[in-house]
């Protein structure tokens, strides 16, 4: 048994001895010492492997790999672009570097942006507190490397500020144009008291891809997160959100993935303030198909302070081998009284050959809480799917009418009404262009 282990121990150091030999690490800056810290607890754990508790259900080869492995170009034509139609301040990543000329100016009412890339060549800014302290502290009780290996490697990556009520919401959007992209952008977020912002996020990113954000949510504010993952089949994903909420803050995310070889969307949320509000959510719509897809999202929600309430709405529908895995877990500290603590995960198998694993998990030491948590398994309600065939719809049109009352939950967490309106547009694009 212990040598089974130290043989673990040492595949993972020499995992990522290789991924470090890869890389140009930045030196010098505001990050420098953020950076170093991450080296070394990086240093401690190793990259993950497939004995570790949290890693046994994804397999992280690609993602450990010294290399991208190759992933084909997404055609635009596929799919309508993201968020077109919204009044936002749109900025560009092209395979993980910056593009002006295709991104707005860094100009939104009530909100400071900068570069992290051009910012850290300064002594001191406001990130610098921020800067890898969130991803720190998310490292327990479960190690996350690669947010570890981000913190200490990424070059670039956003800055925000948020002040007052930000005008506009701010959309990043990643675009993939080489096949052999690896790309890794960390990102801060800072709301000042009262303020309030909403943050989207689209696109493929890269043929590999690691980013981080840090969202540190102050006395009521408020954090709305929307992110659409999918135009591009072969990528491999690999996200991390660390988020600490104050007193009477508000957390909102809900994230839609369609596509994608693998995707790994971690999101780890610090409730520290009475009365805090974390909401987390998501769909994945998975088609083996055309290749393999592999959808992971974990979870982990700890509240700390009086009267919290948090919710993860998780639905992933499948089909032609796909495999979905959720992880989630809520931790009510001692003290954290009055907590109320939602979960629930769901999937719908369109087909015996995928496959869906659950571990949810609820920790308690505080004895005046309200805390839930529930995973099903299921197919498609034959009853149901009778009762509108009998009424003269065909049945792949019946079927997708199924698929989106079984995701409206978790789309119901979107709180603008109009990108609400847009994630079911998208969603029912997909199963078009998916029918059997």
């Amino acid at each position: 048994m212990a040598s089974a282990k130290l043989r673990n121990q040492a595949l993972k150091a020499e995992a990522l001895t290789a991924r470090l030999a890869a890389l140009d690490l930045p030196e010098g800056g505001f990050t420098a010492a953020a950076r170093a810290d991450a080296l070394q607890r990086l240093t401690a754990m190793g990259l993950p492997g497939r004995r570790d508790e949290y890693w046994r259900w994804t397999n992280p080869t690609g993602l450990n790999a010294p290399e991208a492995p190759k992933a084909a170009l997404f055609n635009p034509k596929d799919e309508p672009a993201n968020f077109d139609t919204f009044e936002r301040v749109r900025l560009v990543f092209v395979d993980g570097v910056f593009n002006e000329d295709l991104s707005d100016d860094l100009i939104n009412a009530g909100v400071e942006i900068s570069r992290l890339a051009e910012a850290d060549a300064a002594d001191i800014h406001w990130a610098q507190s921020l800067y890898g302290k969130l991803e720190a502290d998310g490292q327990k009780p479960v190690d996350r490397p690669y947010a570890a290996l981000n913190t200490a490697a990424a070059k670039d990556g956003l800055l925000i500020r948020v002040t007052g009520q930000a005008a506009k919401p701010v959309h990043i959007d990643y675009l993939h144009e080489d096949d052999g992209s690896d790309v890794m952008l960390h990102h801060v977020v800072k709301l000042e008291e009262g303020s309030e912002i909403t943050l989207l996020e689209s696109g493929p990113a890269g043929a590999r891809f690691n980013i981080v954000t840090e969202v540190d949510v102050a006395k009521g504010a408020k954090f709305h997160h929307l992110r659409i993952q999918g135009r591009s089949q072969e990528r491999l994903a690999n996200t991390h959100i660390f988020t600490r909420v104050a007193e009477e803050g508000l957390f909102k995310s809900f994230t839609m993935t369609s596509n994608g070889q693998l995707t790994r969307n971690e999101c780890v949320i610090d409730m520290v303030g009475d009365d805090a509000v974390a909401h987390v959510a998501g769909a994945a719509l998975g088609d083996g198909h055309k290749g393999p897809f592999h959808h992971d999202d974990t979870v982990f929600i700890t509240h700390g302070a009086l009267r919290g309430e948090s919710r993860q709405v998780f639905k992933k529908v499948l089909k032609n081998g796909a495999h979905g895995i959720f992880q989630g877990k809520i931790l009510v500290k001692e003290g954290a009284q009055k907590t109320d603590g939602y979960q629930i995960s769901q999937s719908l198998l369109l087909d015996e050959d995928s496959q869906f694993l659950a571990k949810p998990e609820l920790e308690i030491y505080a004895d005046d809480v309200a805390c839930s948590h529930g995973s099903t398994t299921g197919a498609i309600d034959e009853t149901a799917l009778f009762y509108l065939r009998s009424r003269g719809v065909p049945k792949a049109v019946a079927v997708n009418l199924l698929v989106l009352s079984f995701v409206a939950d978790a789309v119901e967490e979107i709180e603008d009404e109009a990108l609400r309106e847009d994630v079911l547009s998208r969603l029912e694009g997909w199963l078009a262009r998916h029918r059997s």
